[in-house]
């Protein structure tokens, strides 16, 4: 068994590795590339175990990657620092004006995706012969509902010329639209295991939403308002970056405790000291140092997760009647993905105008990434555990490598300049 240092240094050896040869080579965005050479990896792995028997490594680079809790180590471990670095980023300003779409995307788009994709992926799993139970099948509809912030972020990173709105709704509900996701996630899981007798109670439901959503933001707030504080009352840019470190880990880990969204809570104390902290508590010199070790921390996260999601091909089974259901899931995902943009949207427009152009723009552009894997990694044993993370993996490959590497084409094409002028101005300008 490696030690934690061991499988550290693994990790970070193979994303320098394989970053290297993305750029020396592929020359694409670095989520994309890390992710091809890993799948490669891993298929030249699978196909070597079978070739050639006996050859050993190969079952025990699988063993070390099946040792990897990747539910943990995503969760509890990198999601705090990629959500508060995406966080630290985003235009306040900017945020708030687009609040009512972000806001209705991130909590009602999550619902109608849940029961498109829930319902779709139970009559699909039918059809190919691997029946399952309806609240399995909504289980996996909310966990691949959510648009993974660091996914979403990372294929932002590498576009240019997008409209600063379709730019902000689609972080701004990324950054929100996961805890909201994981909440839902935990109250139909609870169902489907049978806890708490296996009933969902709209009351329960709004219960756990208040408490951990709502509750979550409340905490961000009150740390990065902490933080903040601190930060105002010295001018030592070591010390306040000390301190955004500490507030990360801090907000993160007590809100785990405490029952409440740490995603959320994270989010919310990134988005204060992005706007407050920069604006009033630091100076030019910690404004740099802070911003360039998060931009850092961000990019070496992100290389070791989705070399990470590209190995996890080395553990995940796939059956034809498994891999038949991967390939349909991803056209329900997609139809799933513009119902809850189009009908949030139709609330939108009531007060803005908005282009057909940008609903195309943002269901392409709800990229899925490791929340989804991790979330399905978690599942306790069974079949239907098997069916949704094969299905989850087929989703997040197509939705990284084809919708993440066309985006930026396809914003160009459907979104014209006029057209998001026309979006960005209130009805009746």
């Amino acid at each position: 068994m490696l030690s934690l240092f061991d499988l550290a240094a693994l990790l970070l050896t193979l994303s320098a590795g394989f970053g290297y040869l993305n750029k020396r080579y592929l020359c694409l965005p670095s989520n994309a590339g890390l992710l091809i050479l890993a799948l490669l990896a891993a298929i030249v792995l699978l196909a070597l175990d079978k070739l050639v028997p006996g050859l050993g490594f190969p079952e025990q680079i699988k063993e070390t990657v099946a040792s990897i809790d990747f539910n943990e180590t995503l969760m509890e471990g990198m999601l705090g620092f990629l959500l508060f670095a995406g966080a630290l980023h985003v235009d306040w300003d900017a945020l708030k004006s687009r609040s009512l779409s972000v806001g209705l995307m991130a909590t009602f788009g999550v619902l109608i995706s849940t029961a498109i994709c829930g319902t779709g992926f139970y009559y699909l799993a039918g059809f190919v012969g691997l029946p399952i139970g309806y609240s399995w099948a909504l289980v996996f509809g909310a966990l691949i509902s959510p648009t993974d912030p660091v996914a979403v972020l990372a294929t932002l990173k590498s576009m240019s010329g997008v409209p600063k709105r379709l730019e902000i709704d689609m972080a701004g509900e990324s950054l929100f639209n996961d805890g909201v996701g994981v909440v839902v996630f935990g109250i139909l899981l609870s169902v489907a295991t049978g806890e708490g007798g296996g009933h969902l109670s709209l009351e329960l439901a709004l219960e756990h939403f208040a408490v951990e959503a709502l509750g979550g933001a409340l905490f961000g707030v009150l740390t990065g308002y902490i933080a903040y504080r601190m930060m105002l009352k010295i001018d030592d840019y070591p010390v306040e970056v000390m301190i955004s470190i500490a507030l990360v880990m801090g907000t993160y880990a007590a809100a785990h405790n405490l029952g409440l969204s740490g995603p959320i809570a994270v989010v919310v104390a990134g988005l204060l000291i992005g706007e407050r902290g920069v604006a009033y508590a630091m100076s030019d010199l910690t404004q740099r140092y802070l911003h360039g070790f998060w931009t850092l921390i961000d990019d070496i996260l992100n290389a070791v997760l989705f070399m990470l999601i590209g190995l996890e091909l080395l553990v995940i089974s796939f059956g034809w009647e498994n891999a038949v259901l991967g390939l349909l899931t991803i056209p329900l995902v997609l139809v799933a993905r513009f119902f809850s943009v189009y009908l949030p949207f139709q609330i939108v427009r009531l007060r803005e105008r908005f282009s057909r152009g940008i609903v195309a723009a943002l269901t392409w552009g709800g990229v899925r990434g490791g929340i989804s894997i991790a979330l399905a990694l978690s599942l306790p044993a069974g079949t239907e555990r098997n069916l949704i993370v094969t299905a989850t993996y087929s989703v997040v490959v197509f939705s990284v490598l084809v919708q993440g590497l066309t985006l930026e084409a396809l914003v160009k094409r459907a979104v014209r300049p006029e057209q998001a002028a026309s979006a960005e101005a209130p009805q009746g300008e």
